[in-house]
């Protein structure tokens, strides 16, 4: 297992990071579900899939459009 870093911008701007440990990177949408339940707990059970076929990324636009929270990196920890 390796451990990856995921940078984010939180909500009030602010440069931010979570741990994350797998065999293969997160993918953006993955890493956005990590931060919204780190960020917004009680919102992680929420289904943003009503774009279903229409938006890839539904999770990773729902933080950026309506919470201005954009993930930035996904990079290997040292």
């Amino acid at each position: 297992m390796k451990d990856w870093v995921i940078t984010f911008v939180d909500q009030k701007g602010e440069r931010a990071s979570l741990p994350y440990t797998s065999e293969q990177p997160p993918t953006l949408e993955e890493a956005a579900r990590l931060v919204r339940s780190h960020l917004f707990p009680v919102m992680d059970e929420l289904d943003l899939n009503d774009f279903d076929g229409r938006d890839s990324m539904p999770t990773a636009k729902w933080l950026k459009e309506q919470n201005g929270v954009e993930v930035t990196s996904i990079t290997e920890a040292p």
